[in-house]
């Protein structure tokens, strides 16, 4: 039979043990990442799309990640460039430099939600811009993002590709 000492002794193992392993690392964790909830992880990631700064894009997505918007969308027609991204790096480049090619400026999202259940969170949203061709751009967004080790490792967008069709090149889905 163990003694009330031996309890105590016992527990503050425990505790020691579980406060050591708690503020241990794992490998590959990002302690400030790690610390933030899903919701807060693809919030961030708006933030760093608006920079156009390659590095802070890049930052949020896992190597392998991927990007799908619909087949024959306006902007990946307009911009001669795949609706499905795949890879960091393709990503990035289309997030910092193809983006602006044809959102030319006065680019803004109007956050209507953000939902987050484990780590899959969606964002509804409305999306203005100055085109470069100069018609204004309006349309209504889906985007659910999935994550993976606290980096965003898949989106799937949904967008009204005929009214995208329509303000982009002046009539309707080809």
């Amino acid at each position: 039979m163990l003694g009330p000492k031996s309890v105590e002794h016992g527990s503050a193992v425990i505790r020691r043990t579980l406060e050591a392993a708690s503020s241990t690392p794992r490998p590959g964790a990002h302690p400030d990442r790690d610390a933030m909830s899903s919701h807060d992880i693809v919030q961030a990631a708006w933030k760093a799309f608006a920079t156009h700064d390659a590095d802070r894009i890049s930052a949020v997505f896992t190597e392998d990640a991927e990007w799908l918007a619909p087949p024959g969308n306006a902007t990946a027609t307009a911009l001669d460039c795949p609706s499905h991204l795949v890879g960091r790096e393709v990503i990035t480049r289309f997030l910092a430099e193809d983006f602006s090619r044809l959102f030319a400026s006065d680019v803004d999202v109007t956050f209507h939600g953000f939902h987050a259940d484990g780590d899959r969170v969606v964002v509804e949203e409305t999306m203005t811009a100055t085109l470069a061709n100069g018609n204004h751009y309006a349309n209504d967004y889906c985007l659910v993002f999935e994550l993976r080790d606290g980096l965003i490792h898949r989106v799937r967008e949904y967008m009204d590709t005929a009214r995208g069709h329509h303000t982009v090149f002046g009539g309707a889905e080809e």
